[in-house]
């Protein structure tokens, strides 16, 4: 398996990902479905996220995006998904070790992630791969201006 950047001509194939709107809005905050492949290539568009493209053989089998934030000097990992025909073997958790090499590569002191309070199936692998809750306060505080409340995880 290779963690290779993103192209955009990957965008229609992970687009078609989430399989209904719970899972768009699970996977990246959006309500609309299906999801345009436009949205995923637009993401790409912002200098300070770095995307990824998990592969197994030459198929893509999962997607995450890096949120490098110097000024915070932080790391979020986010928008990670995993192929629906891949789900259920441990990829999410290869791609997160991956991006958390990534990450943590990059020198920034901290890295986080926050997760759909409803996406139980991704918050059992964020804790398998070394992430904690933050303090309590500080979830409130961040998701003071958030659409939902996430759960805030901070790598140990």
């Amino acid at each position: 398996m290779d963690l290779l950047p993103f192209s955009t001509a990957h965008a229609t194939t992970v687009a078609t990902w989430p399989l209904s709107a719970t899972e768009v809005a699970m996977w990246c905050g959006r309500g609309d479905f299906p999801m345009a492949a436009e949205t995923v290539a637009a993401w790409q568009r912002d200098t300070d996220v770095t995307a990824r493209l998990l592969v197994e053989g030459e198929q893509p089998v999962a997607y995450g995006e890096l949120w490098f934030d110097a000024e915070e000097d932080e790391v979020e990992l986010a928008r990670i998904i995993v192929a629906p025909e891949a789900r259920g073997r441990g990829l999410g958790r290869v791609l997160v070790r991956g991006l958390l090499g990534e990450a943590r590569g990059s020198g920034h002191s901290d890295v986080s992630m926050r997760v759909h309070p409803d996406n139980d199936r991704a918050l059992r692998c964020y804790r398998g791969a070394g992430f904690v809750p933050v303090d309590p306060e500080l979830t409130q505080a961040w998701n003071a201006v958030q659409p939902v409340a996430y759960v805030w995880l901070r790598h140990q």
